[in-house]
């Protein structure tokens, strides 16, 4: 199916590669050709599309052979557009300016002609044909006659159609005929394998009276042979015998004279083991005294050279004490001095402030009028007050106050 866009009031149309396009404005042709794009006007515009590719058409019809028997036939015939302009002519392949739809349904009507063509064929060669010689021939038979008969037919290359290919897929018979067809090889299979197994089992039956004679015989060997080995086993149990006394006798002898030969080994390496034992003993004694004295002389010089070594620590620590409380002393000393040495110009420059404040204080009563008698009562009660101690609070009576001021008011009349 073309593409067909709108732009306004024109049409774009775009075909594929495999639809021949045909256009026709106003009553001629325009545009003629496979894959066309072109512009066009929709109401002046007749198109029309046919497609060239190849197409396949599968078909499935019944047929009646000569000897009134039903069969399906299924088949496909390939075929394509040779001559677009004579289908186009034949067939309505036009399409609609706005969708690109066909308006009528040609690839039917090209199925409907070559269905109908290619059974009238294929019922015309069965008809004259058997069942049984239609189910071995008839696939080819009918191929080649259907491919025959569309070539030949007239009306496709007038309507400009081309057959490509013509296939016979299959040729079935109706289910109950196949099924009595298949009926005698079915019962020969059958029956060949009847007889298979009858000639199984008969050689069956032979092998296993072969397999009894054959256990029987062995049977018979076998009690044979447990006869001669109940006496073997005999003789072989009374030389056993006989070879274990043997076997024991030599064995109790050898024991015997290990015995001695372990008891004489066993005292000698007593008496060297003693004698070893005893000059150890003797060893390690030396020894241990040879170490004790060494280790008496060892420890008495090391607690000698301990003591050195103390008495040059304490002599060197001594030495180090008195000359550090020396120091500390000289530091002490030297401290307490400038200590002393600071208060007492502290207290200097204190007495010095203090009495250029009190000849300021007194120069400012003298210059006020003051009589100089007061102002050493003031002063005396000034430092009166400065080593009072500190009072937080202050109780009044009644009495008290009542006398304060009685003589504050005889005062004031005086």
């Amino acid at each position: 199916m073309a593409d067909i866009t709108r732009r306004l009031g024109w049409r774009h149309l775009r075909g594929a590669p495999t639809a021949h396009i045909r256009h026709h404005r106003s009553g001629k042709l325009a545009h003629d050709g496979p894959g066309l794009s072109f512009w066009f006007r929709p109401l002046s515009a007749a198109l029309s599309e046919v497609p060239v590719d190849d197409r396949e058409l599968a078909m499935t019809f019944r047929a009646r052979t000569a000897d009134f028997q039903d069969v399906a036939v299924q088949a496909t015939v390939t075929y394509r557009v040779s001559d677009p302009a004579v289908a186009a002519a034949r067939l309505d392949f036009s399409i609609d300016p706005d969708t690109g739809v066909w308006r009528g349904a040609p690839l039917e009507q090209l199925g409907t002609l070559l269905t109908e063509t290619a059974q009238q064929h294929a019922l015309d060669v069965l008809a004259r044909t058997p069942l049984s010689a239609a189910l071995v021939d008839g696939v080819s038979s009918v191929r080649e006659r259907v491919a025959a008969g569309l070539a030949a037919e007239p009306r496709l290359p007038a309507t400009g159609i081309e057959i490509v290919a013509v296939r016979v897929v299959a040729l079935r018979p109706e289910p109950e005929v196949e099924r009595a067809l298949r009926t005698p090889a079915r019962e020969q299979i059958q029956q060949e394998a009847d007889r298979a197994t009858y000639e199984r089992r008969a050689v069956a039956v032979e092998r296993e009276r072969t397999i009894a004679e054959n256990e029987l015989a062995s049977k018979i060997e076998l009690a044979r042979r447990e006869e001669q080995l109940v006496e073997q086993r005999g003789t072989n149990t009374r030389r056993e015998a006989e070879e274990s006394a043997a076997a024991d006798k030599v064995r109790a002898e050898a024991e015997a004279t290990r015995t001695v030969r372990l008891a004489e080994a066993e005292a000698a390496r007593s008496v060297k083991l003693s004698e070893a034992e005893a000059s150890r003993s003797v060893k390690l004694a030396e020894a241990e005294a040879e170490r004790s004295v060494k280790l008496s002389e060892a420890e008495a010089a090391k607690q000698l050279r301990l003591a050195e070594a103390e008495a040059q620590s304490t002599e060197r620590l001594s030495r180090a004490e008195a000359a550090r409380t020396v120091t500390l002393a000289d530091a002490e000393a030297a401290r307490s001095v400038r200590l002393a040495r600071a208060e007492a110009e502290a207290a200097r420059e204190v007495g010095e402030a203090r009495a250029q404040a009190q000849a300021a204080w007194l120069r400012v009563h003298a210059d006020a009028g003051i009589d100089g008698v007061d102002t050493l009562h003031a002063h005396a009660a000034t430092r009166f007050a400065e080593n009072l101690p500190q009072i937080d609070s202050v109780t009044i009576s009644p009495d008290v106050l009542t006398g304060l001021l009685a003589r504050l008011g005889g005062g004031d009349r005086a």
